[in-house]
């Protein structure tokens, strides 16, 4: 008997955001705007924020949970995103790093860029900015995954 194998299982979409290395006051800044109605997700997706508090917690959790986001605080830990970037190379799905700065000048930008982040953010936070930034790299995320799970060695086959 002769069938045709279909393609079986699908990544969830995935809108997650992990805060590595924040004070509160910025937690709370980012958790209000992707909470507002400022920030809207298709129905499919649900924002969900994961806080870390170094580098080894950060790696840890993406090795647990599928987390398209990574944003890094670089006033407080100035190389934690250049570590984190380093140790993405082992991930099959590594996240978009963004890295957030009071000083987010244009040296930073092509230095983060140059070196694989995705995006730099100002701080203060700007709604309007975190849900642009936030909103293009969850896409490109779930767009990227979506392309590698169409690919036969990404998913399985059921005859």
């Amino acid at each position: 008997m002769n069938s045709t194998p279909q393609l079986t299982g699908s990544l969830p979409l995935t809108a997650a955001v992990a805060l590595v290395g924040f004070e509160t006051g910025d937690q709370d800044s980012i958790t209000r705007i992707v909470d507002s109605s400022e920030c809207p997700l298709p129905p499919e997706y649900k924002w969900q924020i994961h806080l870390q508090a170094s580098v080894e917690s950060t790696m840890a959790s993406l090795r647990r949970e599928r987390i398209p986001i990574i944003l890094c605080d670089r006033d407080r830990t100035a190389d934690a995103w250049k570590e984190l970037l380093e140790q993405f190379d082992g991930l099959s799905s590594p996240p978009l790093l963004i890295v957030a700065s009071r000083l987010a000048d244009d040296r930073l930008w092509v230095e983060a860029l140059n070196l694989g982040a995705y995006d730099v953010l100002a701080k203060p936070f700007e709604t309007a900015e975190v849900v642009r930034i936030f909103n293009l790299a969850c896409l490109r995320w779930n767009q990227g995954n979506a392309a590698l799970s169409a690919a036969p060695a990404a998913r399985y086959w059921v005859a």
